[in-house]
């Protein structure tokens, strides 16, 4: 492991070196570490090295992912080509040892939109939910927020994914909206209301708020013990409330809960001095009003 130390020093060396790096011989190591499959042992392995080489690992691997000839990026190109790198920067999670250094390669890659359209394209895309809900608190944090970035990074993208595959992706995700963990809860809520609210998700909006499910599920998190999750809750129902153009199974169940839902909401968060939630709040109201 000595050995793969120093190996990994003279690389960093040669990407990053004291002054400017030499072209030639920083295309010369690209093409090596292609042609040997570097990258994916280097990931594979990374529990296996000692602290300070995991750490230059991810800078190796960063260094590379983001060097660019003229409008190309060589390694995105050549990682496009090898998914099983992807996979195992997302299967770090299961090793808390180096989680994190792996989270920072895959965050990396996901700016990508080659790279990121193969994860989320693939079925361990669905392991997400597992690595949030079952690891310590900065992992599952960690593994939340490249969750984040996978779904709001490359909108069109995204958008047409969300478009078809809706019933498999937010059978999935509905999971972590009703997680026991508070901010796995929150995080969700707050992600959610994100993907409903963008242009891009126009339909997956349209689809999403034509559900009694979901309806019956934000009227539940309205009332929830936490301030922080009803209000999170509270920006996901005014998309269902806001909507002109009602299916009648949601218009039926908003007017058999008129009353409760008026005096619910002229008592809800009346502390919070936030001008634009008390326009929103307002106008919902109206619209509860009118039904």
């Amino acid at each position: 492991m000595e050995d793969v130390s120093k190996n990994l020093q003279q690389i960093k060396g040669i990407l990053y070196g004291d002054g400017e790096p030499a072209p030639e011989l920083v295309a010369q190591l690209a093409q090596e570490t292609y042609n040997t499959d570097l990258l994916l042992l280097l990931v594979q392995n990374i529990s296996r090295f000692e602290f300070e080489a995991r750490k230059d690992v991810v800078q190796i691997f960063n260094n590379l992912l983001r060097r660019q000839i003229g409008s190309r990026w060589p390694t995105v190109e050549y990682l496009a080509g090898k998914h099983d790198v992807i996979f195992a920067a997302l299967a770090g999670y299961e090793n808390e040892e180096v989680a994190l250094n792996t989270g920072m390669i895959l965050k990396e890659m996901l700016r990508h939109e080659q790279l990121c359209k193969i994860l989320l394209y693939s079925d361990q895309f669905y392991k997400y939910p597992h690595y949030i809900e079952t690891t310590t608190f900065g992992i599952s944090c960690d593994a939340f927020a490249n969750l984040k970035e996978t779904l709001t990074r490359h909108k069109p993208m995204v958008a047409e994914y969300l478009d078809k595959n809706y019933d498999r992706f937010f059978s999935s995700f509905t999971t972590l909206i009703l997680s026991n963990n508070y901010v796995t809860k929150r995080q969700s809520l707050k992600l959610l209301g994100e993907i409903l609210l963008d242009r891009a998700n126009f339909n997956v909006m349209t689809r999403y708020i034509a559900n009694e499910g979901n309806l019956k599920m934000m009227m539940n998190l309205l009332r929830d013990k936490s301030k922080n999750i009803q209000f999170e809750a509270f920006h996901v129902f005014k998309v269902f409330v806001a909507n002109p153009k009602k299916p009648p199974q949601i218009e039926s169940i908003l007017r058999r809960n008129k009353e409760k839902l008026l005096a619910f909401l002229k008592s809800f968060h009346n502390d919070k001095e936030d001008e634009q939630f008390s326009d929103e709040k307002q106008f919902l109201i109206v619209q509860i009003q009118s039904l």
